[in-house]
């Protein structure tokens, strides 16, 4: 039963099979029940990090970096790895890259433009290079396997059991990082007087709230994907588009529940902690799973457009000297994604092709 479970969720095709049978108008009622289940998820979810913040006294960016970015990336590396061992290990590369650069782009950038966001330069400072330095090792290995190899570059094993290694000491490290900056909360946190909760409950709203995120999302994407094509969208611009959205959902999600609650450094930190996980954890446990082959067009699109969003929010880390990001700073991320985005569609180099 355990294994049925995971094929129907790492297997795309039995889920768009499966909505394909409804009717439209089945269709739009299944996409109303899952925006309820992700916005009741994602309000639990941030209630439980605020109510754990206020437990351990950890600043809310750090419980955004480890146990929620923790929480959403790990249905991305079952689809992976789930993806990896059925024989097309190639979704897993588009799945984390693509979910870097939506996560930093589409979400950080549109969150940033909308409204003051805190950078909390303790935090960022460290676990922002970790983000960056992450990315640029994949790309650099990428490189060294391209210039060393006879036929198509790959990821071998090794590459993931060192991945996963790097993971399991940046998640000790984030927890020191964390103990040492306990002082540097925000003023908002430090005035925070919510009712204390149980730890017992705390976990419950993170982690049940994360399943209907997550159920959410998976069932959401397929659906409005088939919708999409009954009205004539063309197929390479549903596979653009919905690819990243759908493996960004749950982190998308969270961050709009997060600035609605008045909570934005808990979006920080995940988007940050999701990127190093995507690197680390997806592409890791995916590339251990199976080898994981790297299209060509990664080389000459997808690695430059994760590198230079990626890039340009260290730089803005590093601007951010009053302890707030710029509403510039998130229109220049979103221009870049929209940019991103609309180049996958007029160049046909979606992230899809290596699926």
């Amino acid at each position: 039963m355990g294994q049925g479970m995971l094929v129907w969720i790492g297997d795309e095709a039995l889920l768009h099979n499966l909505v394909a049978g409804f009717p439209t108008y089945v269709l739009f009622i299944i996409i109303a029940f899952c925006l309820l289940l992700l916005v009741k998820g994602a309000d639990w979810m941030i209630d439980g990090a605020v109510a754990l913040a206020l437990r351990t006294g950890l600043p809310r960016i750090v419980i955004g970096a480890t146990i929620i970015s923790l929480g959403t990336t790990t249905p991305e590396a079952v689809v992976s790895v789930m993806a990896a061992w059925m024989g097309n290990p190639g979704l897993a590369l588009g799945n984390g890259v693509g979910s870097i650069i939506a996560d930093t782009g589409l979400i950080f950038g549109l969150t940033c433009l909308l409204t003051a966001v805190p950078a909390n330069r303790f935090i960022l400072n460290r676990t922002g290079w970790v983000q960056v330095g992450a990315a640029t090792l994949l790309v650099v290995i990428s490189v060294i396997t391209l210039i060393t190899t006879t036929g198509e570059a790959t990821l071998g094993r090794w590459v993931g059991f060192s991945f996963l290694a790097l993971l399991v000491c940046y998640m000790y490290i984030t927890y020191v990082w964390a103990k040492k900056g306990e002082g540097l909360a925000t003023e908002d946190e430090d005035s925070d007087d919510s009712e204390l909760i149980s730890l017992g409950k705390c976990f419950l709203l993170v982690f049940g709230g994360l399943f209907l995120v997550v159920l959410g999302a998976r069932i959401l994407v397929p659906s409005a994907s088939e919708i999409a094509g009954r009205f004539g969208v063309p197929e390479d611009i549903i596979a653009c588009t919905m690819v990243a959205f759908g493996t960004s959902l749950p982190e998308l999600m969270t961050a709009i529940a997060s600035v609605r609650k008045g909570h934005p450094e808990i979006m920080v930190g995940n988007v940050v902690g999701a990127d190093v996980l995507n690197c680390l954890f997806v592409i890791g446990a995916a590339a251990v799973a199976s080898p994981l082959a790297i299209p060509a067009n990664f080389f000459i699109f997808h690695f430059p457009a994760m590198l230079i969003i990626l890039y340009s929010f260290r730089a803005f880390i590093f601007m951010s000297r009053d302890g707030h990001f710029r509403r510039w700073h998130g229109a220049w991320l979103l221009g870049l994604y929209l940019v991103y985005v609309g180049l996958q569609y007029y160049l046909n180099v979606g992230i899809s092709e290596a699926y």
